[in-house]
C-alpha cells in the first residue's frame, strides 16, 4: 500500500512540476508573454491585468501541491 501512495505522489509531483513550467512561462515579461495574447496588446487594459492576476493565483495553488508532494516524498522516502 505504501508502494502505491508513493507512486501516486510521484505522479502528482511530476504533473504539477510541468504546470507550474507551463504556467511560469506563460507569464508576462518585460517583453509581453502568453498572458498577453489572451488579455491585450501592449497597451495597458483590464483583461490583461485580469488574466495575470488568475495566472499568479493559478501558479501559486501549483506551487502549493509541488510543495506538498514534495514534503510527503520526503517523509514516505525516510521510513
Amino acid at each position: 500500500m505504501r508502494d502505491i501512495v508513493m507512486y501516486i505522489m510521484v505522479l502528482i509531483n511530476v504533473v504539477s512540476m510541468f504546470g507550474m513550467v507551463g504556467t511560469i512561462l506563460m507569464h508576462s515579461g518585460k517583453g509581453g508573454g502568453l498572458s498577453d495574447m489572451f488579455g491585450g496588446g501592449s497597451g495597458a487594459g483590464l483583461g490583461s491585468a485580469a488574466a495575470e492576476k488568475n495566472l499568479n493565483r493559478i501558479t501559486f495553488v501549483i506551487a502549493l501541491v509541488w510543495i506538498i508532494s514534495i514534503l510527503s516524498l520526503g517523509f514516505l522516502l525516510t521510513n
